[in-house]
């Protein structure tokens, strides 16, 4: 432990922090497993931005807290705990760290500011038809006309730009003998010509990917990160930052115990004890795949602090977490699935039937589905783990 801070204390800040400026609405949101959106978002960043904790993971100079690994995972398990949302990472946590490092000093005085207080709002387009896992395959094309590139191609999986004002953006400036060269990183704002947003309708109801088209848009070259054709490079940097992501298993244990309290009172009851007790095993099991990930996300802080490689730990608790998470959410629709299932539909068609109390659980069940997919499949996160173990 760092001689200099008292951890305790300040994981006391943080939480009498949380509990005394979190508007209750907002936690309410969270605390019920709700979307979470842009409307929800912004004014929890405003209030910690205005109290200098906007950035909990940038270095000072650039409006960051400064603080060390062990730190910003308290600050993250500590908002998870009080039911405060998790910050925006597109932004905070994938943008910004890139202009730091990779961005002019013109970039970062116009981008960082916006991404800190909470104006400007962040997508990623990464992903195209053709090229998710294997993104290095992208066919989106800028070509340089004088100092403009004229973009055309299609993003999928656009997470959150229906409500965003910009997108950082990967595209093909060049063909290369080498798929992963060519690639360059354009920052493009969303209210340009050319551009189309169309919703992807997903079996939870909710809207929180799209399509995004590009039809001729003009971008300013000033908008690229860093060299042309490195932007690869930018690309992997942006996806390896936040290493310690996965270290944070609050959330999870929340859900846990909220799943637990929801099974004991939905089959309450002499009548449904088989039931319930079958349940409850199911989540005893599971939570002690939280424990050996909890275990795994402090050798993680500890392997950071000391300066060493993390190697396959956050693939593992990635893996881990992602089909623990999967297996709480079948056990909340286990326990209420026979009384709402069937009412998670309207009779219309025109959606979930959200005003029904508790469809809530069926809901998430629903969305838990792309936890093993999205931030890194399973099965690219088996293959990373097999390369470090096998050497291959």
């Amino acid at each position: 432990m760092d001689a200099a801070i008292d951890y305790q204390a300040f994981r006391a800040e943080i939480r009498d922090f949380a509990l005394a400026h979190c508007p209750p609405d907002i936690r309410a949101v969270v605390a019920s497993y709700r979307k979470l959106s842009r409307k929800v978002w912004y004014p929890w960043q405003r209030i910690l931005f205005e109290h200098g904790w906007g950035a909990p993971s940038w270095p000072k100079e650039f409006g960051g807290t400064g603080w060390d690994p062990r730190q910003r995972v308290i600050f993250d398990e500590v908002m998870a705990e009080c039911d405060c949302p998790p910050q925006y990472h597109h932004g905070l946590r994938h943008l910004g760290p890139v202009i730091i490092e990779f961005g002019t000093p013109e970039q970062q005085k116009r981008f960082l500011p916006g991404i800190l207080n909470g104006e400007d709002w962040w997508c990623q387009g990464y992903s195209e038809p053709g090229a998710g896992s294997d993104l290095a395959s992208l066919r989106t094309t800028a070509r340089r006309e004088d100092d403009h590139y004229m973009v055309d191609g299609q993003k999928t999986w656009t997470s959150h730009a229906h409500e965003s004002d910009w997108m950082y953006t990967l595209v093909r400036t060049s063909k290369e003998p080498k798929k992963q060269q060519g690639i360059s990183l354009l920052l493009i704002p969303l209210n340009l010509p050319g551009i189309t947003i169309r919703p992807i309708r997903t079996i939870d109801g909710w809207h929180h990917v799209n399509e995004v088209f590009l039809d001729g848009v003009r971008v300013p070259a000033a908008n690229r990160i860093g060299e042309e054709g490195q932007g690869w490079t930018y690309g992997k940097f942006l996806l390896e930052r936040e290493r310690l992501g996965g270290a944070n298993i609050a959330p999870h244990r929340k859900a846990l115990e909220r799943v637990r309290e929801l099974v004991a009172t939905e089959l309450a009851g002499e009548g449904r004890r088989a039931e319930r007790e079958l349940l409850q095993h199911r989540l005893l099991l599971a939570e002690s795949e939280l424990l050996a990930a909890s275990e795994l996300g402090r050798e993680s802080v500890e392997a950071v602090m000391q300066g060493n490689a993390l190697g396959m730990l956050p693939s593992v608790i990635k893996l881990g977490t992602s089909v623990t998470m999967q297996t709480i959410s079948q056990i909340a629709l286990d326990a209420v699935g026979e009384r709402l299932a069937p009412r998670f539909r309207r009779v219309d068609g025109a959606g979930p039937n959200a005003e029904e109390p508790g469809i809530e659980w069926v809901q998430n069940y629903m969305y838990a589905r792309v936890r093993t997919i999205y931030g890194g499949s399973s099965e690219v996160q088996k293959n990373v783990i097999a390369k470090q173990l096998f050497g291959i």
